[in-house]
């Protein structure tokens, strides 16, 4: 989540707001496409949603693994 190195788009970038489905309204470019991105791309974060982990499945489990 917290990589700096990754795809430039406007959905991560500092300057852009998200203002419908698939547009950004940017401070720099004005709007833009929600996967667009320009050279006055700065990545934020706080604006990326990370991948869910994976989920543990309860049938792989045994009655020693959950009990104390």
């Amino acid at each position: 989540m917290f990589n700096r190195n990754i795809e430039p788009s406007c959905l991560y970038c500092r300057f852009g707001a998200l203002i419908g489905s698939d547009e950004i309204a940017c401070s720099k470019r004005g709007i833009m496409s929600a996967m667009g991105s320009c050279s006055s791309f700065h990545y934020e974060p706080t604006k990326r949603e990370p991948e869910p982990s994976p989920g543990i499945l309860v049938s792989d489990l045994s009655e020693e693994d959950v009990s104390l």
